[in-house]
């Protein structure tokens, strides 16, 4: 039998009177009383003054936030650069992927072709017919920049150099990174092979926020295979103690690039600096965007991943509220002293109905700072809500329509 759930308030209106002179004054009050709003706590402090961020004697840079992603800095950002060594980024965040999910292990034996070990520039020195370890090969590509040990891997995922880079475009497209190509996996020059600081940035801190399990090898400043050992070339791990990545790049066209990472406290930034004129100069200037970071800005966690921000009313549902919060950890990035100027705003959707799907995006959370908008985040169903049986939907129909008739009178 077809329930319908249309009804006539003319031919009801003697039930919906009696029903509403039971349960219109607690709708009111429910209804008339927003749940408070979350606001960051913090102590009011001087205010720092902001100087303007360092000019780099380089073609492009970018200094991002890796917890809450704001760019603290940056030149020709989006400018489409060689990257050279820079692309086994890409190839490495693809190996701790599939070792996430599962699908290879880090006792994988890989065997050696000749493409792979013929493979011009960096090596790792793996020897053609060879198997080696899954483990073995991402050191090498992370740490000595091994181009045959990137190209023993695209053929161990995808079968070869080709599918492999078209994976990587797709990748790089899920990720956001709207100035990238890759050819190939190890950074080889190609007209068609090319990168972006900004993107590169965000490649970095899905390496770091994705897969932080193996991100400690970003920071081991050797590695020996074959009994020939090779220095990380990243030389800002020597000279910072709070660095730990991510990875140098050079060619001629597209000269001495580095994107490194530092963490202080609780704060972590991610610096790309893309052709400068040394090895040198790739780690100067790449402290100079660091130390402007840390020295002027701080990173405050707002609120936890699952954290209840509100509670919402739902209407015709086996419960009357719905709890909602955010999907992830809101961290926001701001000048230093003027965290106590942080407010959130919520803007949740009017008429909640059930069923409601938990993980539901039911609104959006706006975070300022004064006037300006420093972040905004979807506001998710953190439980579910079923369809409410006969009765319940039809005494919330009542509610609601006397709900809206009362707010039109008097709202």
């Amino acid at each position: 039998m077809k329930v319908s759930r249309s009804f006539s308030p003319r031919r009801m209106m003697p039930v919906l009177l009696a029903c509403w002179s039971l349960i219109a004054m607690p709708l009111q009050a429910q209804e008339s009383t927003p749940s408070p709003q979350p606001q960051p706590q913090a102590q009011p402090q001087p205010q720092t003054m902001i100087p303007a961020p360092p000019r780099l004697a380089a073609t492009s840079w970018i200094l991002m936030d890796a917890g809450s992603g704001r760019i603290l800095a940056q030149h020709n950002p989006d400018e489409r650069l060689p990257p050279a060594s820079l692309t086994k980024l890409m190839t490495a965040y693809l190996v701790e992927r599939e070792l996430n999910q599962g699908n290879i292990s880090l006792d994988d034996q890989v065997p050696i072709s000749e493409k792979a070990w013929r493979t011009g520039g960096s090596k790792m020195f793996i020897e053609v017919g060879d198997r080696v370890p899954v483990s073995e090969l991402l050191h090498g590509i992370i740490i000595v920049s091994g181009n045959d040990a990137s190209v023993a891997m695209a053929e161990y995922l995808a079968g070869g150099v080709e599918p492999f880079a078209d994976i990587m475009n797709q990748h790089a497209a899920r990720l956001g990174m709207e100035n990238t190509n890759f050819v190939n996996p190890t950074g080889l020059p190609h007209d068609n092979h090319y990168s972006s600081a900004r993107d590169l940035a965000l490649l970095s801190r899905h390496i770091i926020n994705d897969y932080p399990k193996h991100y400690a090898t970003y920071s081991e400043k050797q590695f020996t295979y074959g009994g020939i050992e090779q220095p990380n070339r990243n030389r800002l791990l020597w000279r910072d103690s709070t660095a730990d990545g991510l990875k140098t790049g050079w060619t001629e066209a597209a000269g001495y690039c580095l994107v490194s990472s530092a963490k202080r406290q609780d704060m972590r930034l991610i610096a790309v600096v893309m052709g400068t004129a040394s090895s040198e100069a790739r780690v100067q200037e790449s402290q100079k965007l660091l130390s402007y970071g840390f020295r002027y800005f701080e990173t405050l966690k707002l609120y936890d991943k699952g954290a209840v921000l509100n509670t919402s009313r739902v209407w015709e549902g086996d419960k009357d509220e719905l709890k909602v919060g955010v999907e992830e950890n809101v961290f926001m990035t701001v000048p230093r002293n003027r965290n106590e100027e942080l407010t959130a705003k919520l803007d949740i959707r009017k008429g909640l109905t059930a069923p409601i799907s938990a993980g539901e995006t039911v609104g959006s959370m706006e975070v300022r700072l004064g006037d300006e908008v420093v972040g905004k985040r979807d506001l998710l169903a953190l439980e579910e809500v079923q369809e409410g049986g006969f009765f319940k939907r039809m005494i919330d129909k009542v509610s609601r329509f006397f709900s809206d008739l009362w707010s039109g009178w008097f709202g």
